[in-house]
């Protein structure tokens, strides 16, 4: 007598907050088989890389602290989503069938080649591999040489400050504005701290050519830099691009409300690389992990035959450090827009590091533990969002 195997495959793609979580929750079901493909072999702290570069503290976690039982990792890249054969190509040649696939892959730092210079000169921070080589660079510089970090959102921000806690000579340049997605009042308080802390901040221009030893910025002025530092931006990797799925100028899988491929409902995306509606949530890791778990819901729907439920995450702020000793928790609405309530100071950094530690400890390892046990705020629809699902299938 042959023996039938019911189970349903699930390949979820990329091991980072989205990802992880996704996979533990998937064993809510006892019938489903789940792989997860990362392309290292440890899962690393994407909202820590800039402690890291400057010494402060690791951004790396054992994935066997991280998974539940019976989740299969394979390190490896892939390369291709076959849907026709439903499989998983990967760069060491082997194929993972699936039944269901998350797209789970993430974001990677963008370095723009319009700007001469930045892709051979510059140093990207959001990866981990550039990360390590950023730390290896910064360990070769006296303190006193002078480092620029280009870009002044939230990760340009983080990362010049803990380079200047650190005793750095840093230069930070903005573009348009400091921190521009905090209120008013948070950027006067991140602009007096990192003034106190000797870093120079430069705003309304960005940078127009980077060289070896220092930079162009746009009004042609020419300043010092042994080694620049590029967080301006972020993109994805091509995958689904290169498997043939429909996605945004960026790359991000176009999906609808539910966060379902608009071209093929066996494909689920989260984080950072998914566009729901053509209108993706802010990248993030506060963000990555609702997500992530979203996504396990619709295959888990799907899986029973039901209707997968619509996005309904409510963004609460953002949190940003400052050095080791300070940091801002903003205060924004459900529509992502930040109010002018901030909580800054040593209260602020207690508030980033409690909700880092939050991230991983009460968000994955609860999920490792007892899958589907996380709530997420609710937000409703999202502004500008049709009713129904946008399908295209």
């Amino acid at each position: 007598m042959t023996e039938h195997n019911t189970s349903h495959k699930v390949v979820v793609i990329g091991g980072g907050y989205a990802g992880t979580l996704a996979a533990n929750r998937l064993r809510m079901r006892a019938d489903v088989d789940i792989t997860l493909v990362n392309p290292r072999p440890e899962f690393v702290e994407r909202i820590r890389l800039h402690q890291f570069v400057a010494r402060t503290g690791d951004a790396t976690i054992d994935y066997g602290t991280l998974l539940g039982q019976g989740i299969h990792l394979v390190v490896d890249s892939a390369t291709r989503i076959d849907t026709a054969a439903r499989s998983v190509r990967l760069a060491s040649g082997r194929a993972l069938d699936y039944d269901y696939v998350i797209y789970a892959v993430g974001s990677t730092a963008a370095t723009p080649s319009s700007v001469p210079g930045a892709v051979e000169f510059a140093w990207p921070i959001a990866e981990w591999e550039s990360a390590q080589r950023l730390r290896a660079r910064l360990g070769e510089l006296p303190l006193d040489a002078p480092v620029t970090v280009v870009g002044g959102g939230l990760t340009g921000v983080e990362t010049a400050a803990e380079l200047a806690e650190q005793g750095r000579n840093v230069t930070l340049v903005c573009g348009r504005a400091l921190a521009p997605y905090l209120s008013a009042g948070g950027r006067r308080y991140v602009a007096t701290w990192l003034t106190r802390h000797g870093v120079a901040v430069i705003e309304g221009g960005g940078v127009s050519e980077v060289r070896p030893d220092g930079i162009v910025l746009a009004d042609g002025g020419v300043r010092p830099s042994a080694l620049t530092v590029w967080t301006a931006g972020f993109g994805v990797p091509e995958l689904a691009a290169a498997s043939g799925l429909r996605t945004d100028e960026l790359g991000r899988l176009l999906t609808d409300e539910t966060l379902t491929s608009v071209d093929d409902d066996r494909i689920v995306a989260a984080g950072d690389a998914a566009a729901p509606s053509g209108r993706p949530l802010r990248m993030s890791g506060y963000a990555a992990g609702p997500l992530g778990a979203q996504a396990a819901d619709a295959v888990l729907s799907r899986i029973a035959g039901t209707e997968p439920a619509m996005i309904d995450l409510a963004f609460t702020g953002a949190c940003v450090s400052l050095g080791r000793r300070a940091g801002i928790r903003q205060i924004a609405g459900k529509d992502d827009i930040a109010v002018n309530v901030f909580i800054p100071g040593r209260m602020g950094a207690v508030i980033k590091e409690v909700t880092c530690k939050f991230v991983v400890s009460k968000r994955i390892r609860a999920e490792a533990r007892k899958p589907g046990s996380m709530g997420w705020p609710k937000g409703g629809p999202r502004p500008g969002q049709p009713a129904r699902p946008v399908t295209s299938r």
